[in-house]
């Protein structure tokens, strides 16, 4: 297949283009307006691949994006292009209603427009798999309830409401103009080349230079912990397998409170990094609780049963190994979570093409 992946310098996109370059023989074409969020070093081993291309565009940029799909002609849009940070999204909704709702609508248009023109035959073909997340639901307040694909949306914070508004644009043009899209709303990731201000990697990095580790409010909030290569191969097998208009929920099965998850993130750097900073007897010493951030949602846990039965997808990590495996790696690689702290990462763009050669 020929795949155009929105967002593919970011975390999860990443993640699926490692996953799509590495262990398939599909084409790829990422891509990625880079902003803070976007590393193309996430992709350095694979970026010299002659199935991998990439361009630097805004997804909300419509001719831009018509010209790249008549010139790459996908047989897949896998769309994980957005702004997901909750906290940025409380200081500052614009650039999240910018991105997520209006740059999802014109690419959406783009796509349509370009996709009329296919053949029956190409058109039934196509897929638009837009990536979404647990947060459009809201939280649960039972303790044993889960989130399944027929869950009513209530989205507490600019982000998840944007990401709710894109998900049902996303059916409209599904109903409405007989696009043939699919739609996974997934659990919180976790794992290699995260950005270094999301909870685990911030939590590694600031312990192991003697930071604070803060902890909103009590730290009793539960999060479903997806390792994000799990969610890569679940990502391919609902674009490859999945049927077309259907939702599929992906979890990990690894519910922990926030509070707990940071204690094993120490009691593994005790293990794995000994020599603590200066001044610092053991790593959980540095836990701080903070203010807690408004509209916090309390409970997120996923039902997946779904993508199990119909698709026979399972995730391979249990939380215990994923998290090792995700310590180890930023202990081995510190050198690429410096530059995204100090921002150096921003000023090499690996690999940019030029828009104006591409479409011409």
């Amino acid at each position: 297949m020929r795949i155009l992946v929105t967002g593919g310098a970011g975390f999860i996109g990443s993640a699926l283009i490692r996953h799509l370059i590495g262990d398939t023989d599909h084409e790829v074409l990422n891509l990625d307006k880079l902003t803070y969020a976007g590393n193309l070093e996430s992709l350095q081993g694979i970026a010299g691949n002659s199935r991998y291309e990439f361009v630097q565009a805004d997804i909300a940029d419509q001719p831009t994006v018509g010209k790249l799909l008549e010139r790459f002609q996908p047989d897949a849009i896998m769309h994980l292009a957005a702004e997901s940070h909750v906290d940025r999204s409380i200081d500052g909704p614009a650039a999240f209603i910018q991105t997520n709702i209006v740059g999802t609508y014109a690419l959406l248009e783009a796509t349509r427009a370009w996709w009329s023109q296919l053949t029956a035959e190409r058109r039934a073909r196509f897929r638009f798999h837009h990536i979404s997340t647990d947060e459009v639901y809201g939280d649960l307040h039972g303790v044993n309830d889960l989130f399944t694909e027929t869950t009513p949306y209530t989205p507490s914070s600019p982000y998840s409401a944007s990401k709710a508004a894109s998900d049902h644009l996303v059916r409209a043009w599904h109903r409405t103009y007989d696009l043939p899209v699919l739609i996974t709303n997934c659990s919180n990731n976790y794992g290699p080349y995260h950005f270094p201000e999301k909870l685990i990697p911030l939590m590694i990095l600031n312990a192991l230079d003697g930071k604070p580790l803060p902890v909103y409010g009590n730290g009793q909030q539960v999060r479903d912990w997806l390792y994000v290569e799990d969610h890569a191969r679940a990502l391919l097998k609902v674009v490859t397998e999945g049927k077309v208009g259907d939702t599929y929920n992906i979890g990990g099965h690894n519910e922990r409170k926030n509070l707990e998850v940071v204690h094993t993130l120490c009691a593994l750097l005790e293990e794995l990094a000994p020599e603590h900073p200066t001044g610092v007897a053991r790593y959980a010493d540095l836990i701080t609780f903070v203010q807690d951030r408004p509209g916090h949602d309390l409970r997120y846990a996923i039902d997946a049963g779904k993508i199990e039965r119909e698709l026979g997808w399972v995730p391979q990590e249990t939380f215990e190994t994923g998290l090792r495996k995700t310590v180890r790696w930023y202990l081995e690689h510190l050198e690429w979570c410096r530059r995204v702290q100090n921002g150096s990462y921003q000023g090499e763009r690996l690999g940019t093409s030029n828009i104006k050669d591409l479409i011409a």
